[in-house]
């Protein structure tokens, strides 16, 4: 980085962070292309779904944090200032899947008086973006009236808060729903859209649905469980870690980057880890905060600069010969041959580790919390490396076996296999 163009990011940190009141956020039209614009100057969102790591963020080139709600929000927005981030601040909106009844017009009056006080606790931080209202409202849901209450949000917001636009977010790009949006929503300022496989099409499917306004994918990640491969056992089949990093950076070359009339950017899913379906599926970090590819490949994308260590790539994972997609069956306490195929970059040492887990039974819908398994211990033998042996369980029933090969800079691989144990 040369020195004048240092100073100058020095200077904006360091006016952000002196910033005590709000920021002016708001939407320039011109010439049918949509800019957001912060404090006056364009503001294209390079943004982070989660609140963890964000010095990493700002490090690697991104420039915004994305909520839920507002549980926590006073950390994330302090943090935010701190690293001279913004956030796209989230409200928690009752969902229909969850039992809200939204022709009960006493829950919905309640529900907005519980916003509009945090709306006034927040609306002047100056980190504070945009404000997402509700994610996913329309995933599993029959009542229309949700948009209704949407709308009074939105207006609401507009009456306490000039500076800041307001939005709402999808589960994909259903032309229903869009049109509910614009029919019923008007106060609504950007179109929020979750999608996954299909990031790619997003920039299509927005203006098929008959989108003209602003929008911003306000989750992206890898390919989604209910999108992916099934075993005979309804077992999804996850990509590896070097395969998300491949999907990672084409579908977001394909769509973001060439789409510069609508898009307001993007952020990634997740910053951070959680369990959904595996420990691995949906978080770019593992659960002791090493990076895998995905997190090189963001800082390609934020940036233009890849990092001066890389992490390590998997090229593939075996078990008894069979990839994740082999529809692996073991027979109870055999051993298997296993075998993964990793290098790195930078020539770093690598290590390896292993667990085994029971196929997860706590499985919800639009990323409400599981419950991670408890890992079966000695199925491997201590020290295992890149070829070692699995016994399978004595119980007949599904399983995933997990490899990470760290490369000891904080890096990590990381792939699994889900197979079945049946009786002989």
């Amino acid at each position: 980085m040369k020195l004048p163009i240092l100073l100058i990011f020095l200077a904006f940190i360091t006016a952000a962070r002196a910033q005590t009141g709000p920021v002016k956020v708001e939407i320039r039209q011109a010439q049918g292309r949509y800019q957001l614009l912060r404090a006056g100057q364009p503001y294209f969102i390079k943004g982070a779904g989660g609140g963890q790591f964000p010095e990493r963020v700002r490090a690697y080139g991104g420039n915004s944090l994305r909520t839920w709600g507002t549980d926590g929000a006073d950390k994330v927005l302090a943090q935010a200032r701190k690293n001279g981030l913004t956030v796209m601040l989230g409200l928690d909106v009752a969902r229909e899947r969850h039992g809200f009844n939204y022709n009960d017009p006493q829950a919905v009056a309640a529900q907005l008086q519980k916003i509009r006080a945090e709306v006034l606790r927040y609306k002047d931080d100056p980190a504070v973006l945009f404000w997402g209202i509700g994610n996913e409202l329309n995933l599993e849901y029959t009542n229309p009236k949700v948009w209704d209450a949407v709308e009074q949000i939105a207006r609401m917001i507009h009456e306490v808060d000039p500076n800041h636009p307001t939005s709402t977010v999808l589960a994909g790009c259903n032309p229903q729903e869009v049109a509910y949006i614009k029919q019923r929503c008007p106060a609504v300022d950007i179109l929020s859209i979750n999608t996954y496989a299909g990031l790619a099409a997003i920039p299509q499917q927005v203006r098929a649905a008959g989108w003209a306004g602003p929008y911003v994918v306000a989750e992206w990640g890898p390919t989604g469980h209910w999108e992916s491969p099934v075993t005979p056992w309804k077992a999804s089949v996850e990509e590896t870690s070097s395969q998300k990093a491949d999907v990672y950076q084409s579908r977001y070359e394909a769509s973001v980057q060439k789409d510069t009339t609508q898009c307001l950017g993007t952020y990634v899913f997740l910053w951070g880890q959680k369990q959904e379906r595996t420990p691995t599926w949906y978080g770019i970090f593992t659960e002791d905060g090493k990076e895998s590819e995905v997190v090189d490949v963001m800082q390609y994308l934020w940036s233009g600069q890849w990092p001066t260590n890389r992490a390590p790539h998997l090229a593939s994972f075996t078990l008894d010969g069979k990839p994740a997609t082999g529809n692996v069956y073991l027979q109870p306490g055999n051993k298997y041959p296993v075998q993964a195929v990793v290098t790195d970059p930078d020539k770093d040492r690598l290590t390896y580790r292993y667990e085994l887990l029971p196929e997860s039974t706590d499985l919800k819908s639009g990323g409400d919390r599981e419950s991670r398994p408890a890992a079966i211990a000695g199925a491997l033998p201590a020290g295992a490396k890149a070829v070692t042996t699995l016994t399978a369980p004595a119980k007949e029933g599904a399983y995933r076996l997990f490899v990470y090969a760290y490369d000891g800079k904080d890096n990590v691989a990381t792939a699994n296999i889900p197979f079945y144990v049946r009786g002989k």
